[in-house]
């Protein structure tokens, strides 16, 4: 584990000298530290760093949480699940029928249709706290779209589990649906009504006693949201949109920050040593057009977000680049694949596809000003702003234009 942390801080401060963003450094230095790789080997099985990784993205969305108000869902909750559906109508059909053009087989199509359809929601967070873009006006519908699709995920991932690996049939499949379903109700009533009881139950002026409540809470439930077929990632949000409501909310954002940080780079470090790089060839042609149909479906949902919120061209650029990323719920797919026996060509492809867009996401986001000026408007808004010098893009990607 030390190991990793001194991998992943080395890499990234090399790639911080040439404006390089940390999230591909980080996979970077699991894949040539992995098993995959020829070389010193750091770490043999990705598995040993899985419950550490799991903690990354338990926190990362945790965090996301905590700066998502019950006011936002409140007034804007119909355009951002107009949003959020447009983008999985636009993405997840568009993988359905790659997959079956592919002509792979039916699950296979099923699994590939999830695989271009959600994004990374740990990727995403990333994006958004490295570019400094929380605070963004276009930020707000780009979390409102992730929580729309990992409402969708657990819904679907419940269908799917039984479909792939053909058990439990359509009473089985209507149960897990309905447990799913249930929980995120459950989740849903204590955000609305129940943050007067849980801040009395949260308010310490000890940071001490403070983070162990927020931690435990946070892991605790995403833990049972696992084992009832929810995603992790959205139960963590739930309870950093509960938290973050109560009186200790700012101290919380203050305490987490450093534990989201160290834990995201550990997950994004276990992210790359799942990732064989020597398989990618076999399948480079159907992961190449896989890539160009996810950001052409990226850039319309971005279109069409920015006409519901009358989103000029920079924070249309920053919608349809920032959710480019493709990440976790991908290698979840892959191994839900391998033990359903599906296709063997599909492990390489996912990880193949995942790897070019957890590299190109991050580097697009912050440099989406170049998008941008291609956008309807975008070159009369380029000549308004004054030119800026090469170093000021890195240093201020993340501001709002």
């Amino acid at each position: 584990m030390g190991g990793a942390f001194v991998a992943a801080a080395f890499l990234a401060r090399l790639g911080g000298r040439i404006g390089l963003p940390t999230i591909p450094l980080f996979i970077l230095a699991g894949i040539l530290l992995g098993p995959n790789t020829p070389g010193y080997v750091l770490i043999e099985d990705a598995h040993d760093l899985e419950m550490l990784s799991a903690l990354g993205l338990v926190l990362l969305l945790f965090y996301l949480g905590l700066e998502f108000h019950m006011d936002d869902l409140r007034t804007g909750g119909r355009k951002m699940a107009i949003a959020g559906s447009a983008y999985l109508l636009l993405n997840v059909g568009a993988g359905l029928g790659f997959g079956f053009a592919l002509g792979w087989g039916t699950s296979e199509a099923l699994v590939l249709a999830g695989v271009l359809g959600i994004s990374s929601s740990a990727i995403v967070t990333k994006i958004l706290v490295d570019a400094g873009r929380i605070g963004n006006k276009e930020t707000r519908p780009i979390l409102g779209i992730i929580v729309v699709e990992d409402i969708f995920l657990a819904l679907y991932l419940a269908a799917l589990q039984p479909v792939i690996s053909g058990a439990d049939g359509v009473a089985g499949t209507l149960l897990d649906i309905g447990q799913a379903f249930g929980f995120l109700v459950l989740l849903a009533v204590a955000a609305r009504w129940g943050t007067g009881l849980i801040g009395r139950l949260f308010a310490t002026k000890d940071n001490e006693l403070l983070v162990i409540s927020f931690l435990g809470a946070a892991v605790l439930v995403s833990g049972v949201a696992e084992k009832v077929g929810v995603a992790d990632a959205i139960a963590a949000f739930m309870v950093g949109l509960i938290l973050g409501n109560t009186d200790s909310g700012d101290r919380i954002r203050d305490l987490v920050h450093p534990l989201r940080d160290a834990f995201a780079a550990i997950f994004f470090f276990g992210f790359g040593l799942s990732i064989a790089p020597g398989d990618l060839p076999t399948v480079i042609w159907p992961v190449l057009i896989a890539v160009a149909i996810t950001v052409t479906m990226n850039l319309l949902a971005g279109l069409f977000t920015a006409r519901i919120y009358g989103f000029g061209p920079q924070p249309t650029a920053n919608v349809a680049t920032t959710l480019l990323a493709r990440g976790e719920f991908a290698l979840i797919l892959a191994t839900m694949a391998a033990a359903a026996g599906l296709d063997a060509r599909l492990s390489p492809f996912i990880a193949g596809y995942v790897l070019i867009l957890a590299v190109v996401a991050p580097l697009a986001a912050g440099r989406s000003h170049w998008l941008a000026r291609w956008l309807p408007g975008g070159r009369d808004a380029a000549a308004d702003e004054p030119e800026e010098k090469p170093e000021g893009e890195l240093a201020g990607a993340g501001k709002e234009r």
